[in-house]
């Protein structure tokens, strides 16, 4: 049964025991549910409070969540579920830190937004950004991505476990 205690995470868990508590509840939220919407939904949840119980910069995290492709387009993503403002709705694969993520299929771990080139200030307290594709069967069909209100604010311990849960929710979710 889904509980909310799911979002509860201890005041003196470290990154990686707050990434693998996402991992299980995750897990455990996506049983015998497929739905992509309902996932990522829980999932921005749990990103959201994991990150917020950790310290600084993590609990600087100022945006947390998903954008999926835009179908029919093969090279647009479209705003997913997510916690933090309002934001960009949608991204061409050829813009900024999500576009880059999406088009080359791979992780973009960035300690300083405005040093990137086509940088999207969908929010301008975001100073860094950690963007990880969402891969089936060799096509992109969503983006995990997560802002910082500090400068390097995301590290490899960020990277590996965020790719972690790309793969889980890759498999777990029936996608359009």
């Amino acid at each position: 049964m889904v509980h909310a205690d799911a979002s509860n995470f201890a005041a003196d868990i470290t990154k990686e025991e707050a990434y693998q508590q996402v991992l299980d509840q995750a897990e455990g939220l996506f049983y015998e549910q497929r739905n992509w919407v309902c996932n990522l939904s829980n999932c921005a949840s749990l990103l959201w409070h994991a990150f917020k119980s950790l310290p600084a910069p993590s609990n600087q995290v100022n945006w947390a969540g998903f954008y999926t492709l835009n179908h029919p387009s093969t090279t647009e993503l479209i705003l997913g579920p997510f916690q933090g403002k309002v934001a960009c709705q949608t991204i061409a694969f050829s813009r900024g830190v999500c576009g880059a993520a999406a088009a080359t299929k791979t992780t973009q771990l960035v300690p300083d937004v405005d040093a990137f080139p086509g940088h999207i200030a969908c929010d301008g307290d975001s100073k860094s950004e950690i963007v990880v594709p969402i891969v089936v069967d060799d096509k992109v069909v969503a983006i995990i991505d997560v802002d910082c209100a500090e400068l390097n604010g995301f590290d490899q311990v960020d990277k590996v476990w965020l790719e972690k849960l790309a793969d889980l929710v890759a498999r777990s979710c029936d996608w359009p």
